[in-house]
């Protein structure tokens, strides 16, 4: 069985993590069939908005405990971190396409973080998040240090990271973890039209705003005013634009080609 699923629609990449019997917990097989998978994607012109979910009842469980216990199987936490999450969270933060976090279950360790790390996250109301590895005597890792503070906070991402509190998606949505909750019933249709809709807008002005987003993180406002600038200039360049402006003023729906 196929750790990872991959279907292209309608421009969309919907990337399924699939190992539903561990909770789609990941091991080495999975870590690396994943990043081929968003490589894939980013480099596939048909593909212009990507859905990452999972299968089953859980979202992602983080690491797969059987593999780092077993003698044969374990790559070691060096290798884990360096080749199997830090390559992810860099892949879905770089890629110049909008990546919706379609959370379909539990977050866990690992799996929260990579979730969090989506440009677009959403989740049913019968998800929950959990900072687990302060609970078995860890720290936070893919990135989790780097952007729940950020979302949510200094004091209550610290806590949550200490205490390894399980939070309800409505919890997460009022803290300002997620874009938005979506009811069970309803989820997959909504993720679908927001999955559309993402695809159908000017792609490059979306990578470009995924871009200066990232480098607000880190830059001073002298430095990112510059980068709007260069960002801004080159957008108004894009055949998108030109058919934006043009859709405008004939009062018309436009059609963009992410061009």
């Amino acid at each position: 069985m196929n750790s990872i699923l991959l279907e292209i629609k309608n421009s969309v990449a919907y990337i399924t993590l699939n190992r539903p019997e561990v909770f789609n917990s990941f091991n080495r097989e999975m870590a690396l069939r994943l990043q081929d998978t968003l490589d894939a994607c980013e480099k596939n012109d048909e593909v212009r908005a990507i859905v990452l979910t999972g299968n089953g009842k859980a979202f992602c469980a983080g690491q797969d405990l059987k593999e780092v216990t077993s003698p044969e199987l374990n790559p070691g936490f060096k290798k884990i971190l360096e080749e199997h999450y830090n390559p992810i969270i860099t892949r879905i933060r770089s890629i110049k396409k909008p990546i919706i976090g379609a959370i379909n279950g539990v977050a866990a360790g690992a799996g929260a973080n990579i979730a969090l790390a989506c440009d677009i996250v959403v989740a049913h109301e019968k998800v929950s998040f959990i900072q687990a590895f302060s609970l078995i005597g860890l720290v936070p890792d893919s990135a989790g240090t780097f952007f729940l503070p950020r979302l949510i906070g200094f004091q209550k991402a610290l806590a949550l990271a200490m205490l390894g509190d399980k939070v309800s998606a409505e919890e997460a949505d009022k803290m300002g973890m997620l874009y938005k909750v979506l009811p069970l019933e309803s989820f997959e249709q909504e993720v679908n039209e927001l999955a559309l809709k993402l695809a159908n807008m000017p792609t490059k002005a979306l990578g470009m705003i995924k871009e200066l987003f990232n480098t607000s993180m880190t830059n001073d406002l002298e430095a990112q005013l510059a980068m709007e600038s260069k960002f801004q200039i080159e957008a108004a360049q894009t055949e998108d634009y030109a058919e934006g402006v043009a859709a405008f003023v004939e009062k018309r729906k436009p059609n963009f080609k992410g061009k």
